[in-house]
């Protein structure tokens, strides 16, 4: 019988020494596989790395998905090809007698399979240190979501504006909004003036100017002095989530 015939022969779980042939990896040069596997997990490693100095410096979303998608991609590469080629190629065939085993068995079984398997791994002790240390930055890198994007705690900044009495409404340009800019139905954001371009400003000055009607505007009882020559304003930012709000029906009058 040749040599490839009998690595083809089914063999039993029990009593397999690690030298068996059927637990001999498939590839014809295993440690030229190796050296490329390694060079993926390296590969995966550097653009794993590179997505997380990408996201802390706010990098365009196109360089984000590139660096974690190359990195993963990278990864997924070398695990299939240690699956294919590394691992031992079998085949193996259990005996089948009752399906009721009993707990002695299950645990005798459980731990071949985590002996034999930490033996694969104990072979390849630099895929395994790789791989550890490439899942180890993708870990690290994972976390940086609750370091960099959550900021810190806004506490009593959202109830304050820089809006003062006498302050200049601005476009986004900076322009000073006039008395007769607006046709009536007409809606603007602004700011108070010299906050238009600051984060401040957009985060918790924006406002929106609505021209109802080209005469006093009185909202309630009590505010007869809150809509002159029909102009109105409401906070931009909704209070749910701070989303901005620019929608006006001009007919229904619903914003």
């Amino acid at each position: 019988m040749s040599d490839i015939q009998e690595h083809r022969t089914p063999v039993t779980l029990k009593g397999l020494s690690p030298d068996d042939p059927h637990l001999a990896p498939s590839a014809r040069n295993p440690r030229l596989v190796e050296r490329v596997i390694a060079l993926t997990f390296v590969v995966g490693t550097l653009l794993m790395l590179a997505f997380g100095w990408a996201y802390w410096i706010n990098a365009l979303p196109w360089k984000l998905g590139a660096t974690m998608g190359g990195g993963l991609f990278f990864y997924g590469i070398g695990l299939i090809a240690w699956a294919k080629y590394l691992m031992p190629k079998g085949p193996f065939v259990e005996q089948r007698h009752s399906l009721a085993n009993t707990s002695e068995d299950r645990d005798a079984f459980a731990a071949a399979i985590v002996e034999r398997g930490g033996g694969v791994v104990k072979r390849r002790k630099l895929l395994g240190g790789l791989l550890g240390g490439g899942l180890g930055v993708f870990g690290v890198v994972a976390m940086f979501p609750l370091v960099r994007s959550l900021g810190p705690l806004p506490k009593s900044t959202l109830f304050h504006t820089d809006w003062r009495t006498g302050s200049f409404a601005v476009d986004q340009s900076g322009r000073r909004i006039q008395v007769g800019d607006l046709a009536i139905g007409s809606i603007v954001t602004v700011f108070p003036e010299g906050t238009e371009n600051s984060d401040r400003g957009q985060a918790v000055d924006q406002t929106v100017l609505i021209r109802i009607s080209n005469q006093d505007f009185t909202t309630q009882k009590g505010r007869e002095t809150w809509g002159p020559m029909g102009y109105i304003a409401y906070s931009k930012l909704c209070t749910h989530l701070g989303c901005p709000v620019g929608l006006y029906e001009q007919q229904l009058q619903l914003l």
